[in-house]
């Protein structure tokens, strides 16, 4: 009996001490900790059809240097103002964007400025030092997050009226910065105000007025024939045909009479008597008292 009992309490050391050892291998191994760092996010086709919309934009209006500035332009035929510039490049890639710059500062959505973008739009106010309203607009050119913030637009400036490329730092454009917009994105919706579609409960349909058919008569008597020649009608006892009768001018004309030229008196001779005039005679009444 006690052979017994000392065979059941060696197999149960046996399992205690064999049993944790079956275990670790079973389990699978611990992960290490994965240090914080910052995945790199692979661009998609969208994005990159966007990135090379921007660079095909931004090139375009490069390409439009020294075009001169007139107002309310819109070709380089003729001239560019700065949103005519900024509509004619946009609308080369099928983009609408409008012909204000009061307008500008609506289209697309905003960004900080440190995320400016080629192909962005960026806004300033006027050239006077008390404006707050949108005054002038350019594309941006510049990489994200460059010093400076370089941008091409059609510059009204006395010494250089024409298509340039500025910056924003160290200059007037500084001072008169306003936002930077952009316009290239999902969907690529580029309009000022959106537009408030009618419901169609407020529609009101109009009503068709009724058609009347009029029967036309058709009368069976005969037209009387004109007459060849109109009567003539008297006026102040002359008779004066109603129809009037074109007389041709004869191509030749009479000779016009030609006047005698009056004869002038010679210089450094005196007139005869004969072409003396006579000084009428005044003949005096004798009065009688």
């Amino acid at each position: 009996m006690r052979v017994v009992w000392l065979v059941f309490v060696g197999l149960i050391a046996a399992m205690a001490l064999l049993l944790p050892r079956f275990r670790k291998r079973a389990d699978p191994p611990a992960k290490m900790p994965v240090p914080h760092t910052v995945a790199l996010v692979p661009e998609t086709s969208l994005q990159r059809r966007q990135l090379a919309r921007a660079d095909s934009i931004v090139a375009f209006g490069l390409a439009q240097q020294g075009t001169p500035y007139v107002y309310a332009g819109t070709s380089p035929l003729t001239g560019f103002d700065c949103s005519g510039f900024i509509m004619y490049t946009f609308a080369h890639f099928g983009l609408a964007v409008p012909h204000s710059t009061a307008l500008l500062i609506d289209v697309g959505r905003p960004v900080a400025r440190t995320d400016a973008q080629p192909g962005d739009i960026v806004v300033f106010t006027g050239t006077a030092k008390t404006s707050t309203t949108p005054g002038h607009a350019g594309i941006v050119i510049s990489g994200r997050g460059e010093v400076p913030l370089r941008f091409v637009h059609a510059s009204s400036s006395r010494r250089e009226p024409f298509v340039k490329v500025s910056q924003v730092e160290d200059s007037d454009y500084e001072r008169r910065f306003m936002q930077v917009r952009r316009v290239l994105g999902p969907g690529e919706i580029a309009t000022s105000r959106p537009k408030v579609p009618i419901p169609a409960s407020t529609a009101v349909p109009v009503a068709k007025l009724p058609a009347r058919t009029v029967p036309l008569a058709f009368s069976e008597l005969p037209i009387p024939a004109l007459p060849r020649k109109l009567p003539a009608k008297k006026y102040g006892g002359k008779k004066i045909a109603t129809h009037t009768t074109v007389r041709k001018k004869s191509a030749t004309k009479p000779a016009a009479r030609k006047k005698p030229l009056a004869s002038k008196p010679k210089v450094g001779k005196k007139p005869t008597t004969a072409t003396r005039s006579k000084k009428p005679t005044v003949k005096t009444a004798s009065h009688h008292r």
